[in-house]
Parts: C-alpha cells; structure tokens; sequence
C-alpha cells in the first residue's frame, strides 16, 4: 500500500511510461511544467486521496521543500530512482539534480529506495552507492550482453553512400541515426528523406512541438527512421527498432552502449552500424581540451574517448571489448560482429609507423592526414610542391602501402596518443 515516487530526468520519458501504465491499468501520473496550475492541484487533490499509485517526478522538483514536506505526509511505499547514472559527476548524462537525492535517505529513512541504471561500470555503480547512501543495499547485476545486437564499425570513406548502402537491405525498418552536431542531423534528415527514407529530425534546436509530434510519429508508426543528436532516446520504448546507426563517434563506450542499446528490445536480430573517422577523434579531442572540466575530469574523459577508439580500431572481438570495458568477461569469440564474421588483416605496421611519425615531424607538424598520406605515397600534387616537400626524405617511401592502409595507421596512432 502506498504511492511509489519515481524520479525520472525527462518530462518525454516520464510521459512515455505513465502512458504505458495506463494502458495496462496502473494508476500513474506525472507532475512536470507541463501541467498548468490547476491540474497541479488537481493531481495533488488525486494523491492525497490514494487514487494515484506511482508518481513521476523531476529530481529538481522532489527535493524542492515544499514537494518533499508534502510527501512527508503521505504513505510512500518507494522511491525509484530511474536512469540513476545521472549521478554520476564523471557520466556522460550527468544531471546537478540528481546530487540531492541523497537526502531522501535521512528524510524517509523507513522507505524502501531502489536505484535503477542500465549504463553503468563499476567506476559509476560505486559513485551511485555513494552519492545515493545505498552502502547497504543489495545489488542486482545483469549482463550486459545483447546477443541479438550485431555490432559492425567501419572507416568513415563517402560516409553518407555508405550509410544509404546499409540501409538498402532496411526500406521499411524502424530505425535510430545518430549524429554529433544538430546541423548534421538537419541535413542527413533531408538527403535521408530526399532518397525515398522516411526520416525525421530530432536534437533540442528544434521547437518542442515539432519534438514532441516527431517522436509521437517515430513511435506509434512504422518504418520511420529518427535522425538525432544524443537529446533523443533515453527511456524511448519502442520494442521493434531494427538498426542504430552512428555517423559520428560517441564520446565514451558508456554512451556507444547505451545507443546502440535502443536496437532490438524485443529480441530479434537487430543492428549497431557505425562509420568512424579520424576528423571524430580530433574533434572530440578538441572539444575535451576546451571543456572547463579540471584536470582530473579531462583525464577519466580522455581515458573513456580512449577505450571508445580501442573498440573502433580493435581486431578481436568487438562484443569482447565492449563487455571487458563493463567488468564482464566473455570467454569465446561471439561469432556476431564483423571482426568476428568477416576477419581483420593484420600488418606489421613498426616500419610504417616510423615512417609516418617522420613525415609529421619533417612536414613541421602542421598538416593533415590526407596531406601527409599524398607526401607518404609521392604524389606530387600542387600543395605538396608548393611546400617543397617532394623533396623531403619520407617523400614516397609508403609506396608499398594503400592510401586506405595509411589512413587506418594514422588513426591508431591517435588512438593511442602518438599522435595528434
């Protein structure tokens, strides 16, 4: 007996859920800014009496004084505290708010409290328990294996011929595109839709009416595709979601995990796809370097971007990487991703990776890849020749490799801080 309060971090999850109760027969509401001020008092007319059994809340709205003496006199039967990875100072969704919800341990010390996250390693399930005072609690670990998930990365070349090549085996799956900045969301929506792709944009530029009807469409109809930044899809539930696909790299394996994880939930075959770049990696490094995080916080960022590369540039299996980053062992090869189906050619890359770090080194250390690469192969183009640099000693000594070689090259060497 008594109301379950659960703290949710968006007014789209919260919406989404209470919608879903109701249809199967559970008494759920939300209280959000959505409501005016008379269905505020309305609803909370509707608590007191007991008619409402599970109340959805913000945490900034929980622990404001006024809401939390109101719940001190009522009979809670819990507090949920859902996507509570949000705590984490050092996570890819952290939310301020979520800091204060440690409160709730001394204020209600007879409720039970249950904290609820599926993108967590051990590094945030420990701040959870601290931040939350939930030293004492018992913990319930899942895998975090998607068997039905097939995981393929590949060198970002003509990246949006090959996302409509992943596509043409879809035409009419429901599906998720991922991209970094709201621009590129715009546009690949547009080249999407003008390619015969139902596809609609979703990022927080965007009016929230236009927000709120386009995720109403991605989930009630079929075969749409959401083209998105990361303001879309935490909490979405749609079962049937066939494919994520990424045309930017995400910044950490927690973030790529979570994504990717909007794919498949009712089970059947489903895919993670992404095209990956070295102009992501000196992007996101850059955007790093220019956040105003301390220097511990760049450290653990740099040290996810890191592990995110690891997996972009490994050889092995890609579900192995992914499920070691969460402290999950995972003995034999999955045999369902491309390293695993298709192979990985290796090299001895020693010699060519001197030769490359002298060709940053005697370039002056101020060109690009695609620059470097033409004095690598010896291609004496205008810039190189404006340059002088068909003189230098690296000038063509990388013949014997592909132009798509050296790129993957350079793209380990950033990888592994060599190189920048």
């Amino acid at each position: 007996e008594g109301l379950c309060v659960v703290v949710s971090p968006l007014i789209a999850l919260m919406d989404d859920q209470v919608a879903t109760l109701d249809e199967l027969g559970v008494s759920a509401a939300a209280l959000n800014s959505t409501l005016s001020a008379e269905q505020q008092r309305e609803l909370a007319n509707r608590i007191r009496l007991g008619e409402v059994k599970m109340l959805y809340l913000a945490p900034e709205r929980l622990v404001q004084p006024r809401m939390l003496s109101f719940l001190q006199n009522l009979q809670i039967a819990l507090f949920a505290i859902d996507e509570a990875h949000c705590v984490s100072q050092w996570g890819h969704d952290f939310r301020p708010e979520y800091l204060q919800l440690g409160q709730l341990a001394e204020l209600f010390p007879d409720v039970p409290r249950i904290a609820l996250t599926a993108t967590a390693d051990k590094r945030t399930r420990e701040e959870i328990v601290t931040r939350l005072h939930l030293q004492n609690a018992e913990r319930f670990l899942s895998s975090f294996d998607r068997p039905n998930i097939f995981y393929r990365i590949v060198p970002k070349e003509q990246p949006r011929k090959q996302l409509l090549a992943f596509l043409s085996e879809r035409r009419s799956d429901a599906g998720i595109v991922y991209c970094l900045s709201r621009k590129k969301v715009d546009e690949v929506a547009v080249f999407l839709s003008e390619n015969g792709y139902p596809a609609l944009p979703y990022h927080a530029g965007l009016p929230s009416e236009t927000r709120a009807a386009n995720q109403k469409r991605f989930l009630n109809e079929e075969g749409l595709i959401m083209v998105a930044t990361i303001a879309f899809g935490m909490g979405i539930d749609k079962p049937n979601v066939r494919f994520v696909a990424h045309m930017d790299l995400p910044k950490s394996l927690e973030a790529y995990y979570q994504e990717t994880g909007r794919a498949g939930r009712d089970g059947l075959p489903a895919d993670a796809w992404m095209a990956y770049g070295l102009q992501d990696v000196l992007m996101l490094k850059q955007m790093l370097q220019n956040s105003e995080g301390d220097e511990r916080h760049k450290r653990l960022e740099q040290h996810k971007l890191d592990a995110m590369l690891a997996l972009c540039e490994e050889t092995r299996c890609r579900r192995q990487t992914l499920l070691a980053y969460f402290d999950e062992d995972m003995p034999n090869p999955c045999g369902h991703c491309d390293n695993c189906v298709d192979g990985v050619q290796t090299w001895d890359a020693t010699e060519p990776a001197r030769q490359a770090l002298s060709a940053i080194y005697r370039t002056g250390q101020r060109y690009g890849v695609g620059h470097l690469v033409d004095v690598l192969l010896g291609k004496s183009n205008d810039k190189v020749e404006s340059f002088g640099h068909q003189h230098l000693s690296v000038f063509g000594v990388g013949k014997a490799r592909t132009e798509a070689e050296w790129r993957s090259l350079f793209r380990q060497l950033v990888a592994r801080g060599l190189a920048d």
